[in-house]
């Protein structure tokens, strides 16, 4: 299941950022998943939802995941036509040639991260704490 190695990658960097940002937890991570990638929508929110269960990755452990299946696209060398298609059938419909390219469909990227960061009123000054 290459899913959870993905996720994995995905939470890394989500709680890296997250972190850097001072956020107290994260809300929503927005993915874009090309099919082409092969990765199967279910099983990177099983990941997503296992990985948030996990200590590193307790920033997560109640965000939600969207994720936007991107369709593939192609672009005909030959006639310069594009056109979706799935997975298997990449011939231009157009023309029928087998001289394609990809232009769409293979992408694997964070679109954007919500998080919760305290306002500097929430936060408790260090010259304010009691002394030990």
């Amino acid at each position: 299941m290459h899913e959870l190695g993905i996720m994995t990658g995905v939470m890394d960097a989500v709680v890296e950022s997250a972190r850097q940002a001072g956020a107290t937890r994260v809300l929503k991570v927005s993915l874009a998943v090309g099919e082409m990638t092969e990765a199967i929508e279910d099983a990177l929110v099983f990941a997503f939802e296992a990985l948030g269960e996990q200590r590193e990755y307790a920033l997560c452990a109640e965000a939600e995941l969207e994720i936007a299946m991107i369709k593939p696209k192609s672009r005909c060398l030959e006639c310069g036509a594009e056109y979706e298609h799935d997975r298997f059938h990449m011939l231009c419909p157009h023309c029928g040639s087998f001289a394609t390219e990809l232009v769409a469909g293979r992408e694997l990227h964070i679109d954007s991260i919500e998080v919760d960061i305290p306002d500097e009123a929430d936060v408790p000054d260090e010259a304010d704490a009691p002394d030990a």
